[in-house]
């Protein structure tokens, strides 16, 4: 699925949520389905820097597509690296760094974070686009 229609299908899925309470519920949940990162992963050089929680990210180069993969010790900042996850993980490197995610606005997350999970939300999104950059280098490397 392209890039586009997975913002798409996430905007649509809030649409049927309803409230915000509902919606918040449903990030829960999302961060409930990651698989936890092994004690292993979750050290300092994974953490994202400017979160109020912690949030441990990593990924992998899985046939030219990056992989993501975290945790974190708080039930919505977990939901929230989860939707990221699931919006990011599987991309190629330039789509990555290309696409902004738009459906954060559509579906109205911003106003409805704490300034301090909003500044979270954009130091895992910076996170992500480091590591696609870094994937990136590597490729372009590699091609020589």
């Amino acid at each position: 699925m392209d890039i586009q229609k997975k913002q798409d299908r996430i905007v649509r899925e809030f649409k049927l949520l309803g409230d915000w309470q509902e919606r918040y519920k449903y990030i829960i949940k999302l961060g409930d389905k990651l698989e936890p990162l092994t004690e292993d992963e979750k050290i300092d050089e994974n953490l994202v820097r400017g979160c109020q929680s912690q949030v441990w990210l990593t990924s992998d180069l899985d046939d030219g597509k990056v992989k993501f993969r975290a945790d974190s010790d708080a039930a919505i900042t977990k939901g929230l690296v989860a939707l990221m996850i699931r919006f990011y993980s599987g991309e190629e490197p330039d789509t990555i760094l290309e696409t902004e995610p738009e459906f954060l606005d559509r579906i109205g997350m911003k106003e409805h974070l704490s300034p301090t999970r909003s500044n979270g939300l954009v130091s895992m999104i910076k996170q992500m686009k480091i590591y696609a950059m870094a994937y990136k280098t590597k490729l372009q490397q590699l091609k020589g």
